[in-house]
């Protein structure tokens, strides 16, 4: 509103505003019915028993509530994988655990003494790996499909992968050395 409409507004209204002062005695005869009234009387209290109750059961049926709530509600701390996000990325985790299943099972096949020591290291490095991946599930979780833990999870996988294959490839070289060194000395 403008300055001219409150003006207006207070100029239509001004006939209704209570303006006027009380008489001279008002302030007298208020102490006399404040001295009268004063004195201690006893006054019945309403029964309460009904006032309570209707506080309480709002309690009791909000508490019941709360427990039927979560005892029915689905667990939201359930620590999500990979697989959870999409179908797309079920696919994937399914098709790199059978790639790290095949190729840990390469690995565990190798007899040869020479490459324990190289398959021993794989496997604590696919220990860590995995350690890492339980970590990133629980960021997964906490972070609602945060894409950087995807990738992350995505990549670990691929970095077992990668272990994997390299320490079957460096078994494979250790045994051709091998071989060529025995044939070497057996032509000697």
């Amino acid at each position: 509103m403008n300055k001219d409409n409150l003006d207006e507004l207070f100029e239509n209204l001004k006939e209704e505003f209570d303006v006027e002062t009380p008489s001279v005695d008002h302030e007298q005869r208020f102490l006399n019915k404040l001295q009268t009234n004063s004195g201690p009387r006893l006054v019945e209290a309403p029964k309460q028993r009904r006032r309570l109750w209707k506080p309480l059961i709002g309690v009791a049926a909000s508490i019941v509530l709360l427990i039927a709530l979560t005892l029915g509600a689905p667990k939201t701390n359930e620590i999500r994988d990979l697989a959870s996000v999409s179908p797309e990325m079920a696919e994937a985790q399914n098709f790199f655990s059978a790639t790290i299943s095949e190729e840990l099972n390469k690995l565990n096949a190798e007899s040869d003494p020479n490459a324990q020591v190289l398959i021993q290291d794989a496997i604590k490095r696919l220990n860590m790996l995995e350690k890492e991946y339980q970590n990133l599930k629980m960021d997964l979780t906490e972070s609602e499909e945060d894409k950087r833990v995807i990738y992350a999870m995505i990549s670990n996988f691929q970095t077992r992968i990668d272990i994997l294959q390299r320490t079957l490839l460096e078994i494979e070289h250790v045994k051709q050395l091998k071989s060529s060194s025995n044939e070497t000395s057996s032509t000697i």
